[in-house]
């Protein structure tokens, strides 16, 4: 395969809500912001990818279609991926390999999600309408018609979890991680909650959504968009040199999807207590890399925390903690300010914001911001989706 490296990277602002631009607006934004950061013009780019999660969202079963004029690419391939709220790392998976195999030579990534143009008439807000539409991801036998949403089904795996590591998880330390992620986000111009203050404190007495989750320890609705542009070795660095800047390569790629029936063996179900999908995708990549040891050789992590103790665990199936002692993140000061590892310096999902196509995306441009800007060489970019977390991907970012 060829060596593929990531040349431009541009996002919108995320917010609650873009009232004044539909998808195809949002969609304009990030890819004009990728172009300029890679300094090339779109004819340049020879195929695209668009992560978009939910047709519901964007009132279309091919959402994707008006897209291709729109940003400049009419008469060119394009391909449009769903995989829950991995879809973004797995538009840039697809991106990667048409690269990788010699299809293309330059790919453009793009995730777009206009997620509260639902709207449920009876309580007269976008909310209920919301979770809903997401309802429609789940089972439509065992999970939709029994109320399934995001937040109880990642709840599952938690409890699972909890129930393996009772002395894991503890609520402070939990809390505590919310507090960094707010604090890291007022670094993020385009984050959605960046002025908000949250600290341990308000994290530990907000009300449960879902337990064991808590108000200020969960994601918020998103709207935006995300592009990135994958090159191949020769075109990454002419494109480069003429934008002065240098190419990050992706190095490591790994991807994995478990089972969504509950059972005791992980290889025949889902197993409740672990998130293994996320240590098998995380593996590969190391493997393909040649990581061994992550938390001494990897210095940002930009991973999926649609939960605070979802990011613990997967933390721990990363490899960056040990699995039942995730509470060493806080306790052993990995992620705390000043640590061993940079994590989620966006906010992350948490408070940076949660565009499910493209929130992936979102994470690669922070990792690759803060790799030039803090002088990092390498970055972990990770993504997890679907019911009890049952897909993942992670992609290990290198400069030198």
């Amino acid at each position: 395969m060829r060596r593929v490296g990531i040349v431009g990277a541009g996002i919108t602002p995320c917010k609650g809500r873009w009232v004044e631009k539909t998808y195809y607006g949002l969609s304009q934004m990030a890819v004009k912001t990728c172009m300029e950061d890679a300094a090339m013009s779109i004819k340049d780019v020879d195929a695209v990818v668009f992560g978009i999660y939910n047709d519901i969202f964007e009132l279309s079963a091919i959402p994707e279609h008006p897209l291709q004029g729109i940003i400049g690419m009419v008469n060119k391939p394009g391909m449009r991926v769903t995989n829950g709220g991995a879809t973004g790392a797995y538009a840039m998976l697809a991106g990667y390999t048409w690269v990788a195999s010699g299809l293309y030579d330059t790919v453009l990534v793009l995730g777009v999600e206009k997620a509260t143009d639902c709207f449920d008439f009876e309580s007269m807000t976008e909310t209920p309408e919301v979770i809903k539409t997401i309802g429609w991801s789940g089972d439509t036998f065992f999970e939709r018609e029994l109320g399934w949403t995001a937040s109880d089904s990642y709840a599952e795996v938690v409890l699972a979890y909890m129930d393996d590591h009772p002395d894991d998880l503890k609520p402070e330390i939990s809390a505590e991680i919310a507090e960094i992620l707010c604090q890291q986000a007022k670094n993020n111009p385009y984050a959605q909650r960046r002025d908000e203050v949250v600290t341990a404190e308000m994290a530990m007495n907000s009300r449960y959504v879902v337990y064991p989750f808590k108000l200020l320890e969960m994601c918020v609705y998103s709207e935006g968009a995300g592009a990135v542009v994958f090159a191949a070795e020769d075109q990454a660095k002419a494109i480069c040199r003429n934008a002065g800047t240098e190419p990050v390569w992706i190095t490591g790629i790994g991807a994995s999807n478990e089972h969504h029936v509950a059972g005791p063996d992980y290889k025949r179900h889902k197993y409740m207590g672990r998130i293994w999908s996320d240590y098998i995708s995380s593996h590969k990549a190391y493997e393909m890399a040649g990581i061994v040891d992550p938390l001494n050789e990897i210095g940002v992590v930009e991973l999926h925390d649609a939960f605070v103790k979802q990011l613990q665990i997967t933390m721990g199936e990363l490899d960056f903690v040990p699995i039942g002692r995730t509470d060493a993140l806080i306790e052993e000061e990995i992620m705390t300010p000043g640590g061993k590892v940079l994590v989620n310096p966006s906010g992350g999902l948490t408070f940076g914001g949660h565009f499910v196509g493209g929130s992936n995306v979102f994470s690669t441009w922070s990792a690759r911001r803060e790799m030039f800007n803090r002088g990092i060489e390498r970055g972990l970019v990770h993504g997890t989706g679907s019911t009890v977390a049952q897909y993942g991907v992670a992609m290990v970012l290198e400069r030198s």
